[in-house]
């Protein structure tokens, strides 16, 4: 399935997707070009999330924010789940 956008792109912006696809360059079209722009930013966004979350998940380890994995991924949570209400005192 086919979707398209249709912008309005000053001059400069026209001049640099020009620049970057067609004969001698990585790109054929101009579509081309702005997917693979979209795609990286995506995957930086995406790759972000993560940092982040990986970020958070060592602060929950420094400040002892753990629990120790017992075969039981709903007591497990549970558990998480009350200590969290209790302040993980």
């Amino acid at each position: 399935m086919s979707n398209s956008i249709n912008l309005c792109l000053t001059d400069e912006l026209r001049a640099f997707i020009d620049r970057n696809c067609g004969e001698g360059t990585l790109f054929a079209t101009p579509s081309e070009f702005l997917r693979d722009l979209l795609r990286e930013k995506k995957e930086r966004l995406e790759a972000a999330e993560m940092r982040d979350g990986i970020l958070e998940g060592y602060r929950d380890l420094i400040e002892g924010r753990v629990l120790e994995f017992k075969n039981d991924l709903g007591a497990t949570l549970a558990e998480a789940k009350h200590r969290e209400k209790q302040g993980w005192g």
